[in-house]
C-alpha cells in the first residue's frame, strides 16, 4: 500500500491540477481588463473573466466534498445538494450527468464515494459524453453504477491496475492516484469497486456498501 505521505502529496497534487485551468483563466481575464484596449476586446475578457470564476468555484466546493472533510462528517446528506455540486462540477468539464437515486438516505461518505466515481467517470470521457448515475439499495447494501457512454470512452489501464490494488508500472503519480483512493474509500465501507470496459461505454460499480455510511 502506498505511503501516507505520499498519498496525500499526490492527492494535493491532483486538486492542484483540477483547479490551474480555470484559475488561469481568471488571472489571464484581469490582465486583459487591466490594459487598455477595445470595448469588444474588454468584453471577451469578461466573459472569460466569469466562465473562469464560476468554473473554479464549483470545482473547489466538488473537491472539497471528494477529498476534504465535508466527507467525514456523520449523519445524513442532503441529497438535492449533492446533485446541485455534482452537476455543476461535471458541467466545468466535457461530460454531461443525470441521476437515478432511489434512496431516502444518503450518508455524507455515501456522498463522497458517489463522487470520486464521478471524477473516474470524467477522466474516461475525455471527448464528452453522458455520464448516468444509478443509486440502489439491495439485499447485500447500498449499490452505484456509473455508466459513462461517450465517443472514445475509454478505461485508463492504470485506473483499472489501482482498483485491483495493483501499482502501476509507472508507479503512482498525481495523475493516477485517485482511483486508488476511490477503492480505499469503497473498502472502507466495506464495498467492492469495479471497473469494465464496453463500446464507447465505462462502467464503474461499487457494491455492497454498507447502509449506515
Amino acid at each position: 500500500m502506498i505511503d501516507p505521505a505520499r498519498l496525500s502529496a499526490y492527492i494535493a497534487s491532483r486538486i492542484c491540477h483540477d483547479l490551474v485551468s480555470p484559475v488561469s483563466s481568471v488571472t489571464n481575464a484581469l490582465d486583459l481588463l487591466n490594459d487598455p484596449g477595445d470595448m469588444e476586446m474588454k468584453a471577451q475578457a469578461q466573459a472569460l473573466l466569469e466562465d473562469g470564476a464560476e468554473k473554479a468555484g464549483a470545482r473547489i466546493q466538488y473537491l472539497r466534498y471528494a477529498f476534504g472533510s465535508i466527507g467525514l462528517n456523520s449523519g445524513a446528506a442532503d441529497i438535492h445538494e449533492a446533485r446541485k455540486i455534482t452537476e455543476n462540477f461535471v458541467k466545468s468539464h466535457r461530460p454531461s450527468i443525470e441521476f437515478d437515486i432511489q434512496t431516502d438516505h444518503l450518508s455524507f461518505s455515501h456522498v463522497r464515494m458517489m463522487m470520486n466515481m464521478v471524477l473516474m467517470a470524467v477522466d474516461s470521457l475525455p471527448r464528452g459524453g453522458v455520464i448516468s448515475v444509478r443509486i440502489r439499495n439491495e439485499a447485500g447494501g447500498m449499490t452505484i453504477t456509473l455508466t459513462c457512454k461517450g465517443k472514445r470512452a475509454k478505461l485508463r489501464p492504470d485506473a483499472l491496475k489501482a482498483l485491483t490494488n495493483d501499482e502501476p508500472e509507472d508507479g503512482w503519480r498525481p495523475e493516477n492516484i485517485q482511483p486508488l483512493f476511490a477503492k480505499m474509500i469503497c473498502d472502507g465501507l466495506g464495498g467492492e469497486l469495479t471497473a469494465s470496459q464496453g463500446d464507447d461505454t465505462v462502467i464503474f460499480m461499487a457494491t455492497g456498501i454498507r447502509a449506515e455510511g
